[in-house]
């Protein structure tokens, strides 16, 4: 028995088959860049994403000698991909989460008393249904990369999302319950807060149904073997589970492309979907069933990509020190 896990991050794609003891059978990975076509805007091919998700996916699957059980899938959060039904076609760049073009439309929010901020989803699927869609008229999906990797491996058939993407879109209220349980019942649009979808003109249809973080949610008919989907995940709340952190008193500190810190809270939820001012703010660690466990996290937006940075950039520019001998009426180099 042997698990299939995809792991879509900011800056690559990684897929690797687990064993029951959680060995990693087999793994491989590709580089998948987002782009920054002007200061403050990030943005990713979503098509070419899922290609080479399906490619990664598709190459372990050859080399183990297991079939997959099940499919796994971790992904970086709020990233936003808006994509037409009918024909599965992405209808502009995917926005990363790092992309900060709506901070202008954040502050305008806070003045209607609505707080969000330009890294989660709500703004950014704003900004690409009034820049694609501005008269609504389209019919359209909106997904975080979850939902966008979960329909593409079903083919179409399955478009949903589970609680520890959703919460970090900015479209639900943590305040409020009726998402917190498959059974309980849900307004007209869902578990999505109906304030936020008013005043940024979105269609509730376009949006994902939520389901539980690990439960068979469709069959992956896009791989070999046509495994079943039971897992969705943001990639911080799958790093919390992997290093043991299910429960309150540890912590976890991830540099991948940003830097996240978490904790478990627990069963309680928060009060407040605001940052504390300590800093962080509330998140759903995962949902099984009934189970909700919450948790915390502080983010800062650059870690790693400052590493690409030098890597990339800087190099070709940086700057030469002058050797000892050219300083001038100098023994010893200048201070820092």
């Amino acid at each position: 028995m042997a698990i299939l896990v995809i792991d879509v991050g900011t800056s690559g794609v990684r897929a690797a088959m687990v064993g029951p003891d959680a060995t990693v059978l087999i793994e491989r990975s590709r580089e998948s860049l987002p782009v920054s076509p002007a200061p403050g805007l990030v943005e990713f091919d979503a098509s070419h994403m899922a290609a080479v998700a399906l490619d990664v996916a598709g190459e372990v699957l050859a080399l183990c000698d297991e079939p997959a059980e099940a499919v796994g899938i971790a992904n970086q959060r709020a990233s936003t991909v808006v994509w037409d039904r009918a024909t599965g076609e992405p209808v502009g760049p995917g926005l990363g989460w790092q992309d900060l073009r709506t901070v202008g439309d954040c502050l305008t929010l806070q003045g209607d008393g609505i707080r969000l901020a330009p890294n989660q989803s709500a703004t950014k699927l704003a900004w690409l249904l009034d820049t694609h869609d501005p008269h609504r008229q389209r019919d359209l999906c909106f997904g975080t990369i979850d939902t966008w990797i979960t329909w593409v491996l079903t083919g179409g058939a399955v478009h949903v999302t589970d609680p520890t993407n959703a919460a970090v879109t900015g479209l639900l209220d943590v305040r409020r319950s009726p998402w917190l349980t498959p059974s309980t019942s849900q307004t007209a649009t869902g578990p999505w807060n109906e304030t936020v979808l008013g005043r940024l003109n979105i269609n509730p249809d376009m949006l994902p149904a939520l389901v539980d973080t690990s439960g068979t949610v469709g069959v992956a008919s896009a791989l070999a073997g046509a495994p079943p989907i039971c897992a969705l995940v943001g990639d911080q709340q799958a790093s919390m589970v992997g290093q043991g952190i299910v429960a309150p008193g540890p912590a976890k500190i991830t540099f991948g492309t940003g830097g996240m810190l978490n904790m478990v809270v627990g069963p309680d939820g928060p009060h407040s979907a605001q940052r504390h001012s300590g800093g962080t703010f509330p998140i759903v660690a995962w949902r099984h069933g009934s189970d909700v466990l919450w948790g915390v996290e502080a983010i800062m937006l650059s870690a790693g990509t400052n590493v690409e940075w030098l890597r990339d950039d800087l190099g070709p520019h940086r700057q030469t020190w002058p050797t000892p001998t050219t300083w001038p009426h100098a023994a010893t180099p200048p201070e820092a």
